[in-house]
């Protein structure tokens, strides 16, 4: 025996609510695409933090180089003058001796000309070391200075 629907039941059943299999499909893409939203953020955080670790780096560097293009010739070949090493703290909220570590070297060494040159060139290397995130980071940055530089100009 067949049961006949009004057509006003039928328009009901229609517009029913979703099943059970449904929702559940919708609640996964709606989970995928929350779960792939943070991810991004996530990554976009990290690689903003990498960068700024990475410009504070070469800033220290260029500041070392900066600072011994300004000393006389004398001084830097005078030992014990120029320090070979030193730490420099960072923190991006801005806090003073709080943050991250920053571990330098500085090397002056004649310069690798083979010419009549030599003697009046240094090659100055600024090596930068630093952990984060328990990753360990080098950079290191080359420059030359002579002795006819800038700090004749100065002096």
């Amino acid at each position: 025996m067949k049961i006949k629907l009004s057509p006003s039941l039928r328009l009901r059943r229609k517009l029913a609510g979703f099943s059970l299999i449904e929702a559940t499909i919708g609640m996964g893409i709606i989970g995928t695409v929350v779960g792939a939203m943070l991810s991004g953020i996530a990554n976009g955080t990290f690689t903003m933090r990498m960068a700024r670790e990475n410009l504070r780096a070469t800033q220290i560097m260029l500041e070392k180089v900066e600072t011994i293009r300004l000393y006389s010739w004398d001084q830097i070949n005078s030992n014990g003058f120029i320090p070979t090493s030193f730490t420099n703290l960072y923190d991006p909220q801005g806090a003073p001796n709080v943050g991250l570590t920053y571990n330098g070297t500085m090397t002056i060494a004649p310069a690798p000309i083979g010419s009549s040159y030599s003697n009046d060139m240094k090659m100055i290397t600024v090596h930068l070391s630093w952990q984060t995130s328990g990753l360990q980071r080098d950079r290191q940055f080359t420059s030359y200075i002579s002795r006819n530089g800038l700090q004749d100009y100065i002096y």
